[in-house]
């Protein structure tokens, strides 16, 4: 290994800054580096392997900026900037902790992380306003549902309306809608997606008891920008209105907000009325006190359910017995 690194591998000793250190990359610099690009494969023998794009420190800061600076919403940020919602998070929460260690006089691993940006491919923040933002990654990624393992036949007429919610409702056992409302939602999908996701709490429901779970939705609905659905679907009618486009598109955007902090709000203010503080004189503990129903509905047939803590008590658990099943069954997207 050694007589390789003095000898063939010697230029990968010194990486050259913007570029990738990758073992492909040997055969750009020893001929025509300045013709070829640099390879993001780390693995010359693994060629379905990719090394991913990590965010660069103009894109992470104006991240940062536009969520706390700005005050735009997660969703907003994650789709102007094709950045995942989960990931935009993430990069607030993390500058906000560089910014306290800072104050802090904490010292941070700057020469470190600038020679990983170095070395690994990044996501450059577009300078001009007129250019569009490259994406980082999917913003839509959405998991398959456990619901659409099962393979199933279902003969359905001619006649009928079987759109992708029809489909939903096979999969979770739900009975058949009338046929008047699958026909007035295929002919306005728009608003038929509006309204489950601005009232996500009035969706249907199957089974009973531990059982119970809601109706599977069109994938539409699920994705994490649902709006970009309808967006799309307006650019493509309407290919010369880019402006009454786009302001519709931001309309749009900001009633999904309001919306969902009002959703918000009024759940939190039900957790409050639910909840009675009492805290005694000359004492630095609050005492929270919630009132539960117990019942077989809230825990369960066998106890052990999370929405009435009352009856669990006392039962035994069986985590450390044998012959008990210890892995997970069951996945819950």
């Amino acid at each position: 290994m050694f007589q390789w690194l003095d000898t063939e591998g010697a230029p990968l000793k010194h990486h050259i800054p913007g570029s990738t250190n990758y073992l492909p990359d040997l055969k750009i610099r020893g001929g025509s580096f300045d013709k070829g690009e640099p390879s993001t494969q780390p693995f010359p023998l693994n060629a379905n392997f990719v090394s991913e794009s990590i965010l660069s420190e103009e894109l992470r800061n104006e991240i940062h900026k536009r969520v706390v600076g700005q005050k735009k919403s997660i969703r907003a940020v994650s789709a102007e900037l094709g950045v995942d919602m989960r990931r935009v998070a993430a990069v607030c929460r993390l500058v906000e902790m560089e910014k306290r260690w800072k104050q802090q006089g904490k010292p941070l691993a700057l020469p470190y992380a600038r020679a990983v940006h170095e070395m690994v491919p990044t996501t450059p923040l577009q300078d001009s306003r007129h250019q569009r933002q490259t994406p980082h990654e999917s913003i839509n990624d959405l998991p398959a549902h456990r619901l659409t393992n099962a393979q199933i036949f279902y003969p359905v007429s001619e006649s009928r309306q079987f759109t992708r919610i029809e489909a939903g409702r096979v999969f979770s056992a739900a009975p058949a809608r009338d046929h008047r409302i699958v026909t007035e939602e295929a002919a306005n999908p728009s608003e038929a997606m509006s309204r489950i996701t601005q009232n996500p709490s009035r969706i249907e429901t199957v089974g009973k008891g531990a059982k119970e779970q809601p109706v599977l939705q069109p994938a539409d609905v699920r994705i994490p920008h649902p709006h970009l659905v309808v967006h799309e679907r307006q650019r493509i009618a309407n290919p010369n209105e880019f402006q009454l486009v786009r302001k519709a598109y931001d309309a749009r955007l900001r009633e999904e907000e309001e919306i969902e902090r009002d959703r918000k709000l009024i759940a939190q203010e039900r957790r409050e009325r639910q909840l009675s503080r009492v805290q005694p004189e000359s004492s630095r503990f609050e005492f929270r006190i919630k009132d539960v129903v117990v019942s077989k509905e809230t825990t369960g047939s066998d106890g052990r359910g999370a929405r009435a803590p009352g009856r669990r008590y006392g039962v035994p658990s069986y985590d450390r017995k044998k012959g008990q099943i210890k892995i997970p069954t069951q996945v819950v997207v």
